[in-house]
């Protein structure tokens, strides 16, 4: 999801900044607006954002008049940025079309980890189905097959492989898949990692050949004669 670029809005200058740092040392690249009206025009004049982080209240248009007006025309990603946590708001927010909602003040790793998940859910890297080597992966439905047969996959073992597909002839670190597929919820070691591709490569039956290990760093997908 690097490279991916993300709108942030919000008046108070302190607070963008904050969460540019984060999203910037992710590898997201941001784009600032410090009030509604400049968040439609950036929005509209760039075609290229995967994601935007709105704050509620601010001056000249606010948070649902700027989501109102996205959603005339772009089913873009939202999160939702508020520093009051009334149930109302939060349906009034839902029912506009909103992705995620959090109140300040928030962990900023969270809302990294939040926007991460949100633009994988999102296929900003893809799109539902992914087809390689003769294996199929619906990620709409959760479900691999291998040569037309379905595969019993964990969670896990699911977004692993979709990560793999998505990264294929890419050479990933432990840890850099461990940020992307474990995310915040994990906070062990990488030899996870090992003990999930092995049960994935023994699921894949012969495909798992094409997962390969790059010694003292980690694994690139790679299918054979492509």
């Amino acid at each position: 999801m690097n490279g991916l670029k993300i709108l942030v809005v919000d008046d108070e200058a302190r607070m963008r900044k904050l969460v540019k740092d984060f999203l910037a040392n992710k590898g997201f690249y941001v784009e600032e607006a410090g009030d509604g009206e400049e968040a439609v025009d950036k929005f509209f004049a760039q075609k290229d954002i995967a994601l935007v982080l709105l704050d509620v209240m601010m001056p000249k248009m606010d948070g649902w008049e700027v989501l109102k007006t996205i959603r005339k025309y772009s089913q873009v990603p939202v999160i939702m940025l508020t520093a009051r946590s009334e149930e109302q708001d939060e349906l009034q927010g839902f029912s506009l079309g909103v992705d995620e909602y959090i109140s300040k003040p928030f962990s900023p790793k969270i809302l990294v980890a939040r926007v991460e998940a949100i633009l994988r859910r999102s296929n900003a890297s893809g799109g539902d189905a992914l087809s390689v080597g003769g294996i199929l992966i619906d990620k709409a439905a959760h479900q691999v097959t291998i040569d037309g047969k379905e595969v019993e996959l964990s969670f896990k073992e699911f977004e692993l492989l979709s990560y793999f597909v998505e990264n294929q002839g890419i050479a990933l670190s432990r840890e850099k898949i461990l940020n992307n597929v474990w995310n915040y919820d994990y906070f062990g070691d990488a030899r996870t990692i090992d003990t999930h591709v092995k049960k994935l490569r023994s699921k894949m039956g012969d495909k798992g050949d094409y997962i390969k290990t790059i010694w003292g760093m980690g694994y690139k997908f790679e299918v054979s004669g492509q």
